[in-house]
């Protein structure tokens, strides 16, 4: 099973875009500007600590994807149409499963910063309740490393980030076709990539 595509800033999102049942309000491209903007300067600030470990990474990451991130819809997403088949108790673990994998593995590359600057270049609304924000990662010599997409939409109680695209390439499609590879090689079964990433999430804690 793939991962999502390594580097210092992809690796701190893995995200994916569907219907939420949660309440929204109206985009507004302003506001999701200032998210983005506030959640990178959050991000590299910690990334300029000489002292961060592994650990603290880990809970650094955590943190900012359960706060900034639409955990249930990533994951109703990326499971795609064996969301609707997979069973209450199954739906729970891999999204338990699926936080995890996303926080061992990319955590790691936390210490893999090396002094870029976080720009947001623009933004547009592209739905009633969604906010496209483009940035761009800047090397310390000013050369550009890659360009980054975030969907925003403004829920009741603030922002949260529905999807990434780098490089024009979504990091939520691009997983649901992951996982449900691993799906149908097993058969149609959703126990197979809950077993898959049972493996993966513990050998990422070994290796840690």
């Amino acid at each position: 099973m793939k991962l999502l595509p390594p580097g210092a800033a992809a690796a701190l999102f893995a995200a994916g875009l569907a219907l939420s049942p949660f309440a929204s309000r109206a985009a507004d491209a302003a506001g999701a500007e200032r998210f983005i903007a506030a959640l990178g300067d959050e991000v590299v600030s910690t990334l300029q600590r000489p002292d961060l470990t592994l650990e603290e990474a880990e809970t650094q990451f955590r943190g900012v994807f359960r706060t900034n991130f639409d955990i249930p819809t990533i994951g109703q997403f990326s499971l795609g149409r064996y969301w609707r088949v997979a069973s209450p108790t199954e739906r729970e673990e891999f999204l338990l499963l699926f936080e995890e994998m996303i926080v061992e593995t990319y955590a790691r590359r936390f210490t893999e910063y090396s002094g870029q600057s976080f720009r947001v270049t623009g933004s547009r609304e592209i739905s009633e309740r969604d906010v496209l924000v483009s940035t761009s990662i800047i090397n310390a010599d000013g050369q550009l490393v890659v360009v980054i997409d975030w969907r925003v939409r403004q829920r009741e109680t603030g922002y949260q980030i529905i999807d990434v695209v780098v490089e024009q390439v979504s990091m939520g499609v691009t997983q649901r076709s992951d996982f449900n590879a691993v799906i149908q090689r097993g058969g149609g079964k959703v126990e197979v990539l809950l077993q898959a990433l049972r493996e993966q999430v513990q050998t990422a804690q070994q290796d840690g």
